[in-house]
């Protein structure tokens, strides 16, 4: 979001000057300005707290990091300065989200998968990694601690079991059991299939990309999209038809995809003559600077 600067009478500006923001290029005195700590980098407050506000909404990233991308510290708020900035129901949403995170990264802790439980599961360490009974200690729900599905002793987890999260508090979350025969790909809420960072898709088309390691997957099927610039992957098989976007603006896509692909092509092709001409005055330039290098110095 961008924001007005507001300019101080030239009077002023010799004793107060002020400090661009590196957000929305806005020239503020130093009071409406916030210093990230751990890297010394300074943006007006306004535009830092709309940007922390903003990750904190998205709930996808826990360790908030400076705006600016070039950053050569690469410096995160810390949680005191977050707290200063946001409303106090913004905090507790990110706090909340840490704490979910946590769970999430922990082998031995898990989320009861009931849409009705918030609990967290403890699990018992076991190496190697073995399938274990679950028992929620708040509903007494008995779960698998691999699929999240009801315990199945002697069982391998079956395949088809879609990979979801339960996490707390989510209306959109549910819990499947075993002899729940509909379809799972309306799951609301599945992982990621490279880093198993949990995902909820609550609209739009089902090409989809992992914000926390950039990896493009369907959504129905789980399958790799990262090479397939064209989105043939919806032109067959099980998930034909099921992008989400109207026939015109696939064209469009990949339209504009060859187009991007064959303006490098002919960039190339214009400029390789040039380049083959200039190679020997290159290479004669290197020659001479070589040579001059290796005269004996003039006594």
């Amino acid at each position: 979001t961008m924001t007005t600067a507001r300019y101080r009478p030239t009077g002023d500006l010799a004793l107060d000057p002020l400090v661009t923001c590196k957000l929305c290029l806005g020239e503020f005195p130093l009071e409406q300005m916030t210093t990230i700590t751990q890297c010394q980098c300074i943006f007006c407050t306004l535009c830092l707290k709309q940007y922390v506000e903003l990750l904190i909404k998205e709930g996808l990233q826990t360790a908030i990091s400076c705006p600016d991308a070039a950053c050569p510290n690469h410096g995160h708020l810390q949680e005191n300065e977050i707290e200063c900035m946001v409303a106090a129901e913004i905090m507790q949403r990110f706090k909340k989200l840490q704490f979910e995170k946590e769970v999430l990264l922990d082998p031995c802790r898990t989320w009861c998968p009931s849409s009705s439980c918030q609990a967290v599961c403890q699990l018992k360490e076991m190496e190697p990694p073995a399938l274990q009974l679950v028992q929620c200690t708040a509903c007494n729900l008995e779960f698998c601690s691999a699929c999240k599905a009801n315990w199945h002793p002697e069982q391998v987890c079956q395949e088809n079991v879609p990979v979801t999260s339960f996490l707390p508090g989510e209306t959109s979350s549910f819990y499947k059991n075993d002899d729940d025969d509909d379809d799972d790909d309306d799951a609301p809420i599945k992982r990621c299939p490279k880093c198993k960072v949990y995902i909820e898709r609550d609209e739009g088309c089902a090409q989809m990309m992992c914000k926390n390691c950039k990896h493009a997957f369907c959504w129905y099927c789980l399958g790799s999209l990262d090479d397939d610039f064209l989105l043939i992957h919806y032109d067959k098989g099980p998930c034909r038809n099921k992008l989400g976007h109207s026939r015109a603006s696939v064209i469009w896509h990949r339209t504009q995809v060859v187009g991007i692909f064959a303006g490098f092509g002919l960039l190339l092709l214009v400029a390789s003559p040039f380049l083959l001409l200039a190679t020997p005055f290159v290479l004669c330039c290197k020659c001479k600077c070589s040579k001059g290098d290796d005269d004996p110095l003039p006594t």
